[in-house]
């Protein structure tokens, strides 16, 4: 096995790969600060002065994260349409800019069409962007003029060395990006089976708890990865029976790695392990104590769980990686298991389905294998690997978008225009020169948020990362002084951090922005402390404009949204349920990885809402362990209905499984319970009550004597089941539905 250690420079690799998926975040950074450095270095060549080389490189900035479109072409038609709007943008700071309240009003009409802009899609919230901010450094820079002809130069300058950066330096393709998220996904895959080794060896309970703890972290970094994978599928592969290929595989490894988990943390356990303990931080650890140490099982187990660690990165070809490959996947038919406990070997057994899932994840990926070491139960698991991919098959689904004034784009833009109304008057109450840092908070919170709770969230961490930066920025501004050159490695340094730890964490974000503004201060001339403070309380005021306008003005409640938003969970949770059962049961095949990749976004968008309610800060403690216990009874549901429907997605193809008609009966109760909780959240008069009864094993007992109980694919089957009827019954009591007892 040492032979196919892989080396110190591909475990860096993927060392990167795990913590930044796609490099997504690194590609962001480099492109951003590269296009400020090349026009802060065309403009130094030309002796401009400090003023547009702070002008050039902000709008440089902006013209790189503005762009969000994903394929080349319409990357390049956006960043040309963009030149305009900010040259326009720019002409009427200056033109305004001794009319006080003629500003005011088109800045306002100008915020409400970039936010408007939204509902056209990246290129629309690209421009509108653009068009803001723009018009936002001509107040920051005090355009005049006079003065436009070198701020045009400065802009042409700043959108060009954005294209150089964007198309030849630090290019963006969606197939690259979609490669290095696949070898992201590998990599993070690999960290979920290290730590099922550490769970495995664990001792004490705390060392046990501690190991959970990273098992629930790796398994919902797996699960974010596959969804980041799935969201540059269609863009990042040319053939659509290819993008399904690899839907089908991530999809497959995902459940495969999850299911593992759970038996590991079963066969460690008194009974059998709750799903909710791998998706509730904090739950109790369920009861039981160590394995045998001394068990040859478990030296087995350890042993095959680091060949599957191996297996899923990149080893070396050869004899070694065939023996370990062949090995592993003998389990799933039963082949060579230890002597062990039904549990343990259960732990196997699922070794051996995450192999095959390995093996066709590698298949899909890297394309055709050596198969000249193929032992009869790998060349098995070829075969059904190869029947499923001839049996994949596309299919679209359309959505309706709400209209008018409840049209999100539309509701947003109001409710800025308002907020932004009251910060610019509340702003110039604080100072007449630097009001427009309230308008500018008062944007930002709107941004990629839906309800009051989120923008007041947001709000706060704006605050809390201004205020830490504004210490920073006046350490920096000390040490850089009025070495401009100096002061700008700062600036792009700060900027880079910006933009790596933006989606880990908005407030060191407003870090960052916070301390490279003081440098910025300093560059042109303005530099004091009571400005920095100033800065504190226009962001302060500009949090506190935008959560009244979002209270007040056409507001949506959290509880509201998150109500909303479980409601259409609710939903994609009794499609997948009732397909993957119609076709567990003999139905027509349908689109069930389509189905449940919509249940995965759906869920998606709920974990992000309920986010005030989950806030560390929040007084309501109550309702924040009330909405953590139903995301992750809503996860584990979500978990077993994945599960059912990557059952059902092998009925074609797979010689051991069959239909089972009885399978229908089962899931007939847990389609009213799904349905009866939706209908509650959108009516609460709803008498409808939660049923609950004898278990889904019983429901499928044979009515003649003699006819088969049901094989052990349908038993697994059937513990999908039990698990998610035991799962929307658990959902009844938190959100109040009335649960109705058998009778007798």
């Amino acid at each position: 096995m040492r032979a196919v250690v892989p080396p110190g420079r591909a475990r860096l690799r993927d060392l990167a790969a795990a913590s930044d998926p796609g490099l997504l975040r690194l590609a962001a950074g480099l492109r951003t600060v590269g296009a400020i450095a090349l026009t802060l270095a065309v403009l130094g060549l030309s002796a401009v002065d400090v003023p547009h080389l702070v002008a050039g490189a902000i709008a440089a900035m902006v013209a790189t994260f503005a762009i969000r479109e994903k394929q080349r072409g319409p990357q390049a038609v956006t960043l040309a349409l963009g030149l305009p709007v900010a040259l326009a943008a720019v002409t009427l700071g200056a033109a305004l800019r001794s009319h006080v309240v003629a500003g005011d009003l088109f800045f306002v009409a100008l915020i409400f069409c970039a936010v408007y802009g939204r509902r056209y899609g990246d290129r629309g919230t690209a421009l509108g962007l653009i068009g803001f901010q723009v018009y936002f450094l001509s107040l920051f820079v005090g355009a005049t003029l006079s003065g436009l002809p070198e701020l045009y130069g400065a802009l042409g300058v700043a959108f060009l060395s954005s294209a150089v950066m964007r198309f030849a330096i630090v290019p963006e393709t969606p197939a690259g990006t979609l490669e290095r998220l696949r070898e992201a996904f590998r990599a993070r895959l690999a960290r979920l089976v290290a730590a099922q080794l550490e769970l495995l060896d664990a001792a004490g309970p705390e060392e046990v708890e501690k190991a959970l703890e990273h098992l629930r972290e790796g398994t919902a970094r797996l699960h974010e990865t596959a969804l980041m994978i799935q969201g540059r599928l269609e863009d990042g592969t040319a053939d659509e029976s290819v993008a399904r290929l690899v839907q089908r595989r991530i999809a497959d490894a995902e459940v495969a790695a999850e299911r593992l988990g759970l038996l590991l943390l079963t066969a460690r356990s008194a009974e059998r392990a709750d799903t909710l303990t791998l998706h509730l931080p904090g739950a109790p650890v369920p009861p039981g104590g160590l394995l045998p140490v001394r068990d040859d099982s478990v030296g087995t187990l350890r042993r095959d769980l680091q060949a599957l660690r191996l297996l899923v990165l990149r080893p070396v070809p050869g004899t070694a990686v065939s023996q370990l490959r062949n090995r592993l996947l003998g389990y799933r038919d039963g082949e060579n298991l230890p002597a062990a406990s039904p549990a343990v070997q259960d732990v196997f057994r699922g070794i051996g389905e995450a192999a095959r899932a390995v093996l066709g994840l590698r298949i899909a990926l890297d394309g055709p294998q050596d198969e000249s070491d193929d032992t009869p139960s790998t060349a098995r698991s070829r075969e059904e690997l190869d029947a499923e991919d001839a049996a994949i098959d596309a299919g679209e689904e359309g959505a309706q978008e709400p209209t008018g004034l409840r049209r999100p784009t539309t509701r947003a833009a109001v409710q800025v225009s308002v907020g932004s109304s009251l910060a610019i008057a509340g702003g110039e109450l604080l100072s007449s020169q630097r009001w427009y840092w309230a308008v500018l908070t008062c944007w930002i919170v709107f941004i990629n948020t839906a309800s009051t709770g989120e923008i007041l969230v947001k709000g706060y961490r704006r605050l809390l990362g201004t205020v830490l930066g504004v210490v920073a920025g006046i350490a920096l501004a000390g040490l850089v002084g009025r070495h401009t050159w100096t002061a700008f490695a700062v600036v792009l340094v700060c900027v880079f951090l910006m933009f790596y730890s933006a989606p880990l964490s908005y407030t060191l974000m407003s870090f960052f922005v916070t301390a490279a503004l003081g440098v910025l201060y300093t560059l042109l001339h303005t530099y004091s402390l009571s400005v920095l403070v100033l800065r504190i309380e226009e962001t302060a005021l500009g949090a506190a404009c935008g959560v009244l306008a979002a209270a007040f003005v056409l507001p949506v409640r959290t509880d509201r949204r998150t109500d909303d938003l479980l409601a259409g969970v609710l939903d994609r949770l009794a499609e997948v349920t009732e397909s993957a059962v119609d076709q567990l049961s003999g139905g027509p095949p349908t689109e069930l990885l389509d189905k449940a990749r919509d249940l995965d976004s759906a869920l998606a968008d709920l974990r992000a809402a309920t986010q005030p309610l989950t806030h560390p800060v929040t007084p309501l403690r109550a309702r924040r362990d009330t909405a953590r216990y139903v995301v992750a009874l809503l996860e584990t549901c979500a978990y077993h209905a994945r599960s059912l429907a990557a059952t059902a997605e092998l009925l074609p193809t797979h010689p051991s499984i069959a239909a089972d008609p009885r399978l229908r009966r089962a899931g007939e109760r847990i389609l009213h319970n799904i349905r009866t909780v939706a209908a509650h959240l959108t009516d609460e008069r709803s008498a409808d009550e939660v049923e609950t009864g004898p278990s889904i094993a019983a429901l499928l007992e044979p009515g003649v004597p003699g006819v088969p109980r049901f094989g052990r694919v349908t038993d697994r089957v059937l513990r999908h089941l039990q698990r998610l009827d035991e799962g929307v019954v658990g959902l009844a009591r938190p959100l109040g539905v009335a649960v109705r007892r058998p009778k007798g």
